[in-house]
C-alpha cells in the first residue's frame, strides 16, 4: 500500500455540482412526464428513464429487468470497467455511457428520472445520496450500504427528499416471505423465541493476507474510480470483479452478500427492530500447524453471531437470532425427515416457536412447516398482498411506484425497511470486526488467543457500542478526497 492516498480522479466534489444543479433538478422527475405537459399533451415517453451506475454483472441484470417491465427506458450507463459493461452497452445502444457517476449526474441530471446503483458495497451510498438530493428515485443493490452510518443517512434522506426507493433483495417480493408471516400471525408455530439463519458463503477467498506485489491495471478498468470512497491501494490480480467481497475496505463478507436474503424473513415476520446485544465467534486460519493467522483486512472464513432483540408487538419476550456462515449450520430439526432438505441445502432460515417450527431457503423460497406434512394441510387467510411476478416483479414494483410518485404505491424493500435491515447485518459485522480488534489488543497478533468470543452492547439511537469503544471505529468510514455523503 502506498503511504500517501491518491485523490480521486475526475470531476469536482459532489457537493459543488449539487448546489449548482439542485434548483434545476427540483420537480423534473417527481411526477410522470405526461402530467408536466398538461391536458392533451403527448409525451415522447411516459416511461421512467433510468440511469444505471454499475452495469456489469448484477447491474447488467438489474437494468435489463427494469427494461423488461415495459415501463422503463435505460437512458444512461455508467461503469468503471468497459469489459464488464460491454453487454449492457450492446443491449442499450442508445444509452449514453460514462465511467464516472459524478460526471454523469452533473451533465445529465435533467435527462433521467431514476438511478440504479449496483457497484461494490463501498460505493453504494455516495451515488445514491447524490441522486436523492437531486430528486431522483433510487434502486440500490443489497446490502444497501457498507457502513451503519450510511444506512441510517440513506433511510433519512429517502423520507426527506420524498423519492421512491427499493433495495435489491428481490426475495422480499416473494410469496414465501409473506406466507411465513401469515403462518406466524395465525399462531401456527406459537411464539418465536429463537431463529437461525445460515449460508454456505463465502465462496470467495476470506481470512487471507493481502496479495503481495503489484499487477498491471487492465486498460478497460479505471482503477482509481473503482476504488472510489476507499483508501488508495495498488491494483492486485483477482480482486475485480468478484473477490472484493472478502475485504473490509470494499465488501461486507457473507453477511452482506446473503443476510438481506435470509434475515429479511424473520425481521418481517416478527417485526424485529435493532439488536441490543451481539455476541460472536469467528473461525481461525492456520498459517502453519502451530499458530493462527491474523488478517484484519479480510473478513473471517466463518462466523457465528447471536443477536438479541427486544420483544415486539408480535412476540412475548426477547428473540435470539443466530447468523452462521462458512458452512456452519444449526442442529437439524428432529421433525425433518432424514432425506428432506434442510433450508435449500447450503442456506436457510429456521424459526422455532412454542408450538412448532417453520423453515425456508434463500429468498423465502420453499417455505415449509415442520414436519413438512403440515405444510399442505395449513390453511390461513391471505393477509399480505402478493407481488405479481415475485422476484421479477420486485423490479417492476419500483418502476411503477416511481412513475406514480412518492407515497402512492407500496414497495417490498423501500429504504424505511431496507435501511434498518441493513443496519442489523452491519451491526453483526461490527461485532466480527470488533472481535479482531479485541484479539489484537489482547495478544499483539491474535495468535493462540484463549476464549475466541466477544459480546457487544449496542445503543441503536446513538449508533454506538457502549461497552467496547474500539469497535465504534467501524460505524462510519472516512471517504477518500472527492467523495462525500
Amino acid at each position: 500500500m502506498k503511504k500517501e492516498e491518491k485523490s480521486a480522479s475526475g470531476t469536482k466534489p459532489r457537493r459543488d455540482f449539487i448546489k449548482q444543479t439542485a434548483a434545476a433538478a427540483i420537480g423534473i422527475s417527481i411526477v410522470p412526464r405526461h402530467v408536466l405537459g398538461g391536458p392533451g399533451f403527448t409525451a415522447p415517453s411516459d416511461k421512467l428513464v433510468v440511469a444505471g451506475i454499475g452495469v456489469g454483472g448484477k447491474g447488467e441484470s438489474d437494468i435489463y429487468m427494469f427494461s423488461q417491465s415495459g415501463k422503463a427506458d435505460i437512458g444512461f450507463l455508467c461503469d468503471v470497467d468497459t469489459r464488464r459493461a460491454s453487454k449492457s452497452i450492446e443491449r442499450f445502444p442508445k444509452a449514453k455511457f460514462y465511467k464516472d457517476w459524478r460526471e454523469m449526474l452533473e451533465k445529465e441530471h435533467k435527462n433521467f428520472d431514476a438511478v440504479s446503483v449496483s457497484t461494490p458495497d463501498h460505493n453504494h451510498a455516495s451515488p445514491a445520496m447524490a441522486a436523492m438530493e437531486m430528486g431522483k428515485h433510487v434502486y440500490v443493490q443489497k446490502p444497501l450500504t457498507h457502513d451503519i452510518y450510511e444506512a441510517r443517512k440513506l433511510t433519512e434522506a429517502a423520507k426527506k427528499y420524498k423519492v421512491v426507493t427499493q433495495m435489491g433483495n428481490q426475495g422480499s417480493s416473494n410469496d414465501g416471505t409473506r406466507l411465513m408471516s401469515e403462518w406466524y400471525d395465525a399462531g401456527l408455530i406459537g411464539d418465536v423465541t429463537e431463529v437461525y439463519c445460515w449460508t454456505d458463503r463465502p465462496v470467495w477467498p476470506q481470512g487471507i493476507p493481502w496479495p503481495q506485489g503489484n499487477a498491471e491495471v487492465p486498460k478497460e478498468l479505471d482503477w482509481d474510480l473503482w476504488l472510489g470512497t476507499a483508501p488508495y491501494k495498488d491494483y492486485v490480480e483477482g480482486l475485480v470483479p468478484f473477490n472484493w467481497r472478502g475485504w473490509w475496505d470494499y465488501g461486507t463478507g457473507a453477511l452482506g452478500d446473503m443476510g438481506c436474503h435470509l434475515v429479511e424473513v424473520p425481521v418481517r415476520a416478527l417485526n424485529l427492530k435493532y439488536p441490543k446485544d451481539v455476541q460472536c465467534s469467528v473461525g481461525s486460519v492456520y498459517v502453519d500447524e502451530f499458530k493462527r493467522g491474523y488478517f484484519p483486512e479480510s473478513c473471517p472464513p466463518s462466523s457465528h453471531v447471536t443477536m438479541t432483540f427486544d420483544k415486539t408487538d408480535k412476540t412475548t419476550g426477547d428473540i435470539k437470532l443466530h447468523w452462521m456462515d462458512g458452512g456452519i449450520q444449526p442442529t437439524r430439526p428432529e421433525e425433518l425427515g432424514p432425506n428432506e432438505v434442510f433450508g435449500d441445502g447450503g442456506n436457510g432460515v429456521l424459526m422455532i416457536g412454542t408450538k412448532g417450527k417453520m423453515m425456508c431457503g434463500t429468498y423465502g423460497e420453499n417455505a415449509q412447516l415442520l414436519p413438512t406434512s403440515k405444510t399442505e394441510q395449513a390453511k390461513v387467510a391471505q393477509k399480505y398482498a402478493r407481488v405479481p411476478g415475485e422476484a421479477n416483479g420486485h423490479y417492476a414494483q419500483w418502476v411503477e411506484a416511481a412513475i406514480a410518485g412518492y407515497g402512492k404505491k407500496e414497495l417490498s424493500s423501500a429504504f424505511d425497511v431496507a435501511g434498518p435491515l441493513t443496519e442489523i447485518l452491519l451491526i453483526a459485522n461490527q461485532a466480527i470486526r470488533g472481535f479482531d480488534v479485541r484479539k489484537d489488543k489482547a495478544n499483539g497478533k491474535g495468535f493462540d488467543y484463549p476464549g475466541r468470543y466477544i459480546e457487544m452492547l449496542w445503543d441503536s439511537d446513538n449508533m454506538k457500542v457502549t461497552n467496547f469503544d474500539e469497535a465504534n471505529q467501524f460505524v462510519k468510514r472516512s471517504y477518500r478526497e472527492g467523495y462525500t455523503l
